[in-house]
């Protein structure tokens, strides 16, 4: 009989304790069957949340070879703060067979992680798996993609039926599969990672803080020749942004349109990814005279265009002065 493969659960935490702890406690009861561990990684919240959620640990009684919890020196982001748990390992130092990535707002139903495991078993030539995903209030949530390009830029800045339609192979939130298949890329909620596959590519690019980095790590993987699936019976229920408060911006922070443009420059180029901004833009052109028209009403958040422009083009001046290296690049 071969040996069944192992897990590590990677569940990250930037001050939701009580969330948290909701979601560990749903990791454990996932793992039950499943040999491998629990790593809860505190990412330097600095309001208690490391210590209130390490003795509830310990009050639990599980033992420090299935659930452990430990605290980053930093707030590095989302890819940082998973990449310190998988470069951890197991506890016994060695390393699982898969990664299981857990946001502290997301809670899978029984058997979910199984079932995604299952799936990559089945399928070797994928490196990642996510689940059907929705909120509090039954909605579905969109976890597959397709990957950012030029024309899904223009699509969504223009956010206009007639080319929505025209474009709709390129739009990048899909519309919900109808069986599990594969996809372009999945949402990090809940995302079930072949160890082998980062062996190949990598851990998370950490220069993305928040936001493109699963977006980057799946297709990194599609250019190494492995795929992502969708599972559909694999089921999560997602909260979403309570570490980051996004449902309550009234403007996007800097560090999504770092992201945005770390994501095209990196993958792309520098000539593509100005090319994806002006496509955007144009595409904004034509919502802003619907607007005007009285055929659209303005939505989104504040001044998002103003910011996406003076973003590129402060960025533009960047590079002239660091030797043509993106800003915030090594």
């Amino acid at each position: 009989m071969s040996t069944p493969p192992t897990v590590l659960t990677v569940l990250l935490n930037f001050r939701t304790a009580d969330m948290a702890i909701r979601a560990l406690e749903a990791a454990v009861r996932e793992m039950a069957d499943i040999p491998g561990a629990i790593t809860v990684v505190d990412n330097h919240s600095g309001d208690g949340s490391y210590e209130k959620i390490r003795d509830v640990v310990q009050a639990r009684g599980w033992p420090a070879d299935r659930v452990r919890v430990v605290a980053s020196d930093r707030n590095g982001g989302f890819g940082a703060g998973n990449n310190i748990a998988m470069r951890l390992g197991l506890p016994d130092g060695s390393q699982p067979d898969f990664f299981y990535l857990l946001n502290s707002d997301a809670f899978p139903e029984p058997g979910s992680v199984r079932r995604l495991l299952d799936d990559l078993l089945a399928h070797p030539q994928c490196g990642f798996a996510g689940g059907y995903t929705f909120g509090q209030d039954g909605a579905h949530h969109n976890t597959a993609f397709r990957f950012p390009s030029i024309l899904s830029e223009f699509e969504t800045g223009a956010c206009t039926g007639p080319i929505s339609r025209l474009l709709r192979r390129h739009v990048v939130a899909m519309p919900e599969p109808a069986q599990s298949t594969e996809v372009d890329w999945l949402a990090g909620a809940s995302l079930l990672v072949r160890r082998q596959t980062l062996d190949a590519i990598g851990l998370f690019d950490e220069r993305y803080f928040l936001y493109f980095e699963e977006t980057d790590l799946c297709l990194r993987a599609r250019r190494a020749g492995w795929g992502s699936r969708y599972v559909k019976d694999s089921r999560i229920m997602h909260i979403g942004s309570v570490s980051t408060g996004m449902k309550t911006w009234r403007r996007m922070p800097g560090y999504w349109f770092d992201s945005r443009l770390w994501y095209f420059t990196k993958n792309h180029g520098a000539v593509y990814a100005a090319l994806a901004t002006l496509a955007y833009v144009a595409g904004a052109m034509i919502l802003l005279a619907r607007q005007a028209l009285g055929k659209r009403r303005g939505d989104g958040p504040d001044r998002f265009l103003r910011d996406l422009v003076s973003h590129a083009l402060r960025c533009l001046w960047q590079r002239k002065l660091v030797g043509g290296r993106p800003a915030g690049s090594t």
